[in-house]
């Protein structure tokens, strides 16, 4: 079993372990990514990838190099030493428009008391956030 963690999920895998390849079925890599392959290439919503020339490097036997196909869009790919574990980031243009924006992402968090608190249920007032961490 291989997780697969991106910035919004993760999924368990069937994939070999491997530190520079994640071979994933199509069906894994729809349930891990939201990227789909179609006979035009990888798609999301309305956005697709045309298939690149080298696609074996890409597409083989039904699979999907997930790592090589991330890179191809310049986004990281890490693996964990071993290779059971793989993240899966967001590109720097992505990261980029979202701090532009100056919109802080939607989190949820509980208070002293256990009841929950979303950051989109303060939108358009002034928010104070105290962090703290023992590490």
């Amino acid at each position: 079993m291989t997780i697969v963690l991106t910035e919004t999920s993760n999924s368990e895998c069937v994939a070999a372990p491997s530190t520079t390849d994640l071979w994933l079925d199509a069906d894994a890599v729809t349930a891990a990514t939201g990227w789909t392959l179609k006979p035009e290439g990888f798609c999301k919503d309305d956005i697709c990838v045309p298939t690149p020339a080298d696609a074996e490097n890409y597409v083989a036997d039904g699979k999907v190099n997930v790592a090589s196909f991330w890179r191809l869009m310049d986004r990281p790919a890490a693996a964990s030493k071993d290779g059971d574990v793989w993240f899966l980031g967001e590109g720097a243009t992505e990261r980029n428009d979202a701090l532009l924006s100056l919109e802080a992402p939607d989190f949820t968090l509980p208070d002293f008391s256990g009841k929950l608190h979303s950051l989109t249920d303060f939108r358009r007032q002034r928010v104070l956030l105290i962090t703290w961490a023992s590490w």
